[in-house]
Protein backbone atom coordinates (compact mmCIF):
# COMPACT_ATOMS: atom_id res chain seq x y z
CA UNK A 1 0.00 0.00 0.00
CA UNK A 2 1.68 3.22 -0.97
CA UNK A 3 1.78 6.50 1.43
CA UNK A 4 -0.68 9.20 1.13
CA UNK A 5 -0.69 12.74 1.05
CA UNK A 6 2.15 15.14 1.57
CA UNK A 7 5.81 13.95 1.76
CA UNK A 8 7.68 13.72 4.98
CA UNK A 9 11.02 12.23 6.11
CA UNK A 10 10.98 9.33 5.66
CA UNK A 11 8.84 9.34 2.79
CA UNK A 12 11.78 11.73 1.34
CA UNK A 13 14.71 9.45 2.00
CA UNK A 14 12.74 6.84 0.53
CA UNK A 15 12.24 8.53 -3.00
CA UNK A 16 15.90 9.77 -2.96
CA UNK A 17 16.97 6.69 -2.11
CA UNK A 18 15.14 4.96 -5.14
CA UNK A 19 16.41 7.97 -7.70
CA UNK A 20 19.70 7.68 -5.97
CA UNK A 21 20.11 11.32 -5.22
CA UNK A 22 22.49 13.37 -4.41
CA UNK A 23 21.64 16.44 -3.34
CA UNK A 24 24.00 18.74 -5.06
CA UNK A 25 25.02 22.45 -3.99
CA UNK A 26 24.94 23.17 -7.40
CA UNK A 27 21.44 22.93 -8.19
CA UNK A 28 21.00 24.48 -4.91
CA UNK A 29 18.87 21.37 -3.65
CA UNK A 30 17.09 21.40 -0.72
CA UNK A 31 13.97 19.71 -0.03
CA UNK A 32 11.30 20.45 2.25
CA UNK A 33 10.09 17.50 4.69
CA UNK A 34 7.59 18.95 6.78
CA UNK A 35 4.10 18.73 5.62
CA UNK A 36 3.08 22.02 8.28
CA UNK A 37 5.40 24.14 6.25
CA UNK A 38 4.30 22.74 2.99
CA UNK A 39 0.60 23.69 4.16
CA UNK A 40 1.78 26.63 5.39
CA UNK A 41 3.30 28.18 2.43
CA UNK A 42 -0.04 27.16 0.32
CA UNK A 43 -2.08 28.84 2.52
CA UNK A 44 -0.22 32.04 2.58
CA UNK A 45 0.00 31.98 -0.98
CA UNK A 46 -3.53 31.70 -1.76
CA UNK A 47 -4.02 29.44 -4.32
CA UNK A 48 -7.70 28.12 -4.70
CA UNK A 49 -8.60 25.24 -6.93
CA UNK A 50 -9.45 27.76 -9.92
CA UNK A 51 -5.69 28.64 -10.06
CA UNK A 52 -3.09 27.80 -12.78
CA UNK A 53 0.34 27.74 -10.81
CA UNK A 54 3.18 27.74 -12.04
CA UNK A 55 6.23 26.02 -9.71
CA UNK A 56 10.07 25.91 -10.54
CA UNK A 57 12.07 23.04 -9.45
CA UNK A 58 9.47 20.93 -8.02
CA UNK A 59 12.15 18.29 -6.62
CA UNK A 60 10.59 15.47 -5.30
CA UNK A 61 7.05 16.71 -4.87
CA UNK A 62 6.44 18.32 -1.43
CA UNK A 63 5.19 21.51 -2.60
CA UNK A 64 3.54 19.92 -6.13
CA UNK A 65 1.80 18.24 -3.52
CA UNK A 66 0.76 20.89 -1.43
CA UNK A 67 -0.56 22.65 -4.16
CA UNK A 68 -2.20 20.22 -5.89
CA UNK A 69 -4.27 19.11 -2.13
CA UNK A 70 -6.10 22.53 -2.75
CA UNK A 71 -7.63 21.73 -6.40
CA UNK A 72 -5.27 23.91 -8.23
CA UNK A 73 -3.67 22.74 -11.64
CA UNK A 74 0.16 23.09 -11.88
CA UNK A 75 2.74 22.90 -14.38
CA UNK A 76 6.08 22.15 -12.52
CA UNK A 77 9.29 22.87 -14.62
CA UNK A 78 12.37 20.68 -13.68
CA UNK A 79 16.01 20.31 -15.01
CA UNK A 80 16.96 17.39 -12.82
CA UNK A 81 15.63 14.21 -15.43
CA UNK A 82 15.13 12.13 -12.28
CA UNK A 83 12.95 13.60 -10.88
CA UNK A 84 11.17 15.21 -14.22
CA UNK A 85 10.38 11.33 -14.55
CA UNK A 86 9.23 10.54 -11.08
CA UNK A 87 7.05 13.60 -10.05
CA UNK A 88 4.18 12.40 -11.94
CA UNK A 89 4.23 8.78 -10.61
CA UNK A 90 4.48 9.98 -6.71
CA UNK A 91 1.74 12.60 -7.54
CA UNK A 92 -0.71 9.77 -8.59
CA UNK A 93 0.56 7.48 -6.22
CA UNK A 94 -0.06 9.74 -3.28
CA UNK A 95 -2.75 12.13 -4.25
CA UNK A 96 -4.32 9.87 -7.03
CA UNK A 97 -5.12 9.95 -10.69
CA UNK A 98 -7.00 13.10 -10.17
CA UNK A 99 -4.73 15.07 -8.96
CA UNK A 100 -1.76 13.44 -11.35
CA UNK A 101 -4.42 14.92 -14.21
CA UNK A 102 -4.26 18.53 -13.48
CA UNK A 103 -0.23 18.30 -13.33
CA UNK A 104 2.13 19.00 -16.19
CA UNK A 105 5.83 18.43 -16.01
CA UNK A 106 7.86 20.47 -18.26
CA UNK A 107 11.54 19.06 -18.43
CA UNK A 108 14.01 22.03 -19.09
CA UNK A 109 15.85 24.66 -17.64
CA UNK A 110 14.04 27.66 -15.86
CA UNK A 111 16.43 29.82 -17.39
CA UNK A 112 16.01 28.71 -20.75
CA UNK A 113 12.07 27.98 -21.24
CA UNK A 114 10.13 30.35 -23.69
CA UNK A 115 6.49 28.40 -23.89
CA UNK A 116 4.58 26.72 -21.47
CA UNK A 117 1.97 23.87 -22.57
CA UNK A 118 -1.68 24.58 -21.92
CA UNK A 119 -3.50 26.85 -19.48
CA UNK A 120 -1.12 29.80 -18.64
CA UNK A 121 -0.17 31.01 -15.21
CA UNK A 122 -2.24 32.72 -12.81
CA UNK A 123 0.31 32.46 -10.07
CA UNK A 124 3.75 31.49 -9.15
CA UNK A 125 4.69 28.99 -5.92
CA UNK A 126 7.83 27.91 -5.66
CA UNK A 127 10.36 27.04 -3.41
CA UNK A 128 13.34 28.47 -4.99
CA UNK A 129 17.06 27.12 -5.83
CA UNK A 130 19.05 29.26 -3.96
CA UNK A 131 21.51 29.38 -6.65
CA UNK A 132 19.87 31.06 -8.79
CA UNK A 133 16.38 32.59 -7.53
CA UNK A 134 16.84 35.85 -8.43
CA UNK A 135 17.62 35.21 -11.90
CA UNK A 136 15.03 32.74 -12.14
CA UNK A 137 12.21 35.22 -10.27
CA UNK A 138 13.42 38.05 -12.82
CA UNK A 139 12.88 36.02 -15.98
CA UNK A 140 9.32 34.59 -15.21
CA UNK A 141 8.07 37.87 -14.69
CA UNK A 142 9.65 39.38 -17.51
CA UNK A 143 8.77 36.38 -19.92
CA UNK A 144 5.53 35.05 -18.82
CA UNK A 145 3.33 37.98 -17.69
CA UNK A 146 -0.20 36.09 -17.28
CA UNK A 147 0.39 35.20 -13.64
CA UNK A 148 -0.15 38.27 -11.61
CA UNK A 149 0.51 37.06 -7.81
CA UNK A 150 2.73 34.42 -5.91
CA UNK A 151 5.31 33.40 -3.42
CA UNK A 152 8.31 32.22 -3.29
CA UNK A 153 10.96 30.72 -1.25
CA UNK A 154 14.24 31.85 -0.95
CA UNK A 155 17.93 32.51 0.88
CA UNK A 156 16.28 35.04 4.05
CA UNK A 157 19.15 37.24 2.60
CA UNK A 158 17.98 36.86 -0.83
CA UNK A 159 14.59 37.74 0.67
CA UNK A 160 15.64 40.91 2.02
CA UNK A 161 17.31 42.27 -0.51
CA UNK A 162 14.32 41.44 -3.00
CA UNK A 163 11.75 43.87 -0.96
CA UNK A 164 14.40 45.87 -0.07
CA UNK A 165 13.49 50.07 -0.59
CA UNK A 166 15.28 53.05 -1.65
CA UNK A 167 17.58 54.29 1.09
CA UNK A 168 18.74 51.09 3.23
CA UNK A 169 22.03 49.32 2.85
CA UNK A 170 20.47 46.07 0.88
CA UNK A 171 18.50 48.29 -1.60
CA UNK A 172 20.04 47.35 -5.16
CA UNK A 173 19.98 45.90 -8.47
CA UNK A 174 17.30 43.00 -7.41
CA UNK A 175 15.57 45.21 -5.06
CA UNK A 176 15.06 47.61 -8.02
CA UNK A 177 14.75 45.73 -11.27
CA UNK A 178 12.03 43.62 -8.92
CA UNK A 179 10.42 46.87 -8.29
CA UNK A 180 9.39 47.46 -12.28
CA UNK A 181 7.67 44.51 -12.26
CA UNK A 182 5.93 44.22 -8.91
CA UNK A 183 5.03 44.58 -5.37
CA UNK A 184 7.50 42.40 -3.03
CA UNK A 185 6.84 41.77 0.81
CA UNK A 186 8.15 39.45 3.55
CA UNK A 187 5.66 36.90 4.38
CA UNK A 188 7.56 35.12 6.58
CA UNK A 189 10.50 33.26 7.89
CA UNK A 190 11.51 29.50 7.29
CA UNK A 191 14.15 27.42 9.67
CA UNK A 192 16.63 25.52 7.76
CA UNK A 193 14.94 22.47 10.13
CA UNK A 194 12.54 21.58 7.47
CA UNK A 195 14.63 20.71 5.44
CA UNK A 196 17.03 18.07 3.36
CA UNK A 197 19.84 18.45 3.51
CA UNK A 198 19.78 21.02 6.32
CA UNK A 199 20.97 24.55 4.65
CA UNK A 200 23.06 26.73 6.85
CA UNK A 201 20.57 29.72 6.37
CA UNK A 202 17.34 30.57 7.07
CA UNK A 203 14.85 31.16 4.28
CA UNK A 204 12.11 33.92 3.73
CA UNK A 205 9.10 33.47 1.85
CA UNK A 206 8.32 36.41 -0.73
CA UNK A 207 4.91 37.14 -1.57
CA UNK A 208 4.85 38.98 -5.25
CA UNK A 209 1.90 41.14 -6.79
CA UNK A 210 2.04 42.41 -10.40
CA UNK A 211 1.95 46.17 -10.75
CA UNK A 212 1.87 48.07 -13.37
CA UNK A 213 5.60 49.31 -14.92
CA UNK A 214 6.84 52.83 -14.73
CA UNK A 215 6.21 54.65 -18.13
CA UNK A 216 9.56 53.62 -19.95
CA UNK A 217 11.56 50.88 -21.58
CA UNK A 218 12.47 48.24 -19.45
CA UNK A 219 15.95 47.27 -21.09
CA UNK A 220 17.05 50.96 -20.59
CA UNK A 221 15.60 51.31 -17.10
CA UNK A 222 17.48 47.87 -16.30
CA UNK A 223 21.10 49.44 -18.18
CA UNK A 224 20.57 52.32 -15.82
CA UNK A 225 20.07 50.52 -13.14
CA UNK A 226 22.84 47.90 -13.47
CA UNK A 227 25.47 51.09 -13.89
CA UNK A 228 23.95 52.83 -10.94
CA UNK A 229 24.66 49.71 -8.63
CA UNK A 230 28.46 48.61 -10.65
CA UNK A 231 29.93 51.57 -8.96
CA UNK A 232 27.57 52.24 -5.13
CA UNK A 233 29.78 54.45 -4.14
CA UNK A 234 29.96 57.24 -6.88
CA UNK A 235 27.49 59.36 -6.89
CA UNK A 236 25.42 59.19 -9.96
CA UNK A 237 26.91 61.48 -12.41
CA UNK A 238 30.04 59.48 -12.54
CA UNK A 239 28.58 56.05 -12.29
CA UNK A 240 26.19 56.85 -15.21
CA UNK A 241 29.05 58.87 -16.86
CA UNK A 242 29.62 55.74 -19.35
CA UNK A 243 26.15 55.64 -20.47
CA UNK A 244 25.20 58.82 -21.40
CA UNK A 245 28.50 59.81 -22.86
CA UNK A 246 30.00 62.06 -20.30
CA UNK A 247 29.37 63.04 -16.64
CA UNK A 248 28.00 66.70 -18.05
CA UNK A 249 25.56 64.31 -20.27
CA UNK A 250 24.36 62.35 -17.21
CA UNK A 251 24.03 65.57 -15.12
CA UNK A 252 21.95 67.19 -17.33
CA UNK A 253 19.32 63.92 -17.32
CA UNK A 254 19.25 63.97 -13.98
CA UNK A 255 18.53 67.09 -13.37
CA UNK A 256 15.72 67.44 -16.21
CA UNK A 257 13.84 65.08 -14.00
CA UNK A 258 14.70 66.86 -10.68
CA UNK A 259 17.32 64.53 -9.50
CA UNK A 260 20.56 65.93 -7.83
CA UNK A 261 23.73 64.84 -9.79
CA UNK A 262 25.52 64.16 -6.58
CA UNK A 263 22.75 61.37 -5.51
CA UNK A 264 23.92 57.89 -5.48
CA UNK A 265 22.04 54.69 -6.92
CA UNK A 266 20.66 53.23 -3.36
CA UNK A 267 18.32 56.65 -2.90
CA UNK A 268 16.45 56.24 -6.12
CA UNK A 269 13.06 54.03 -6.72
CA UNK A 270 12.33 52.28 -10.15
CA UNK A 271 10.36 55.54 -11.18
CA UNK A 272 13.26 57.48 -10.78
CA UNK A 273 15.57 55.22 -12.72
CA UNK A 274 12.95 54.93 -15.83
CA UNK A 275 13.00 58.88 -16.11
CA UNK A 276 16.18 58.93 -16.49
CA UNK A 277 16.90 56.32 -18.81
CA UNK A 278 14.41 58.56 -21.03
CA UNK A 279 16.87 60.42 -21.66
CA UNK A 280 19.78 57.97 -22.76
CA UNK A 281 21.15 58.55 -26.42
CA UNK A 282 19.69 56.92 -29.26
CA UNK A 283 21.87 53.63 -30.02
CA UNK A 284 24.20 54.65 -33.24
CA UNK A 285 23.61 52.72 -36.36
Amino acid sequence: MPDLGLLDPASIRRLADELSLRPTKQRGQNFVHDPNTVRRIVGLSGITGDDQVLEIGPGLGSLTLGLLETGASVTAVEIEDSLAARLPRTVAERLGDDAAARLQVVHADALEVEALPGRQPTAVVANLPYNVSVPVLLRLLERFDEWDRGLVMVQLEVADRLVAQPGTKIYGVPSAKMAWYAEAVRAGTVGPAVFWPVPNVDSGLVRITRREPPPGDRKATFAVVDAAFAQRRKMLRAALSGLFGSSTAASAAMEAEGISPEARGETLDIRQFAAIARHLPSPKA
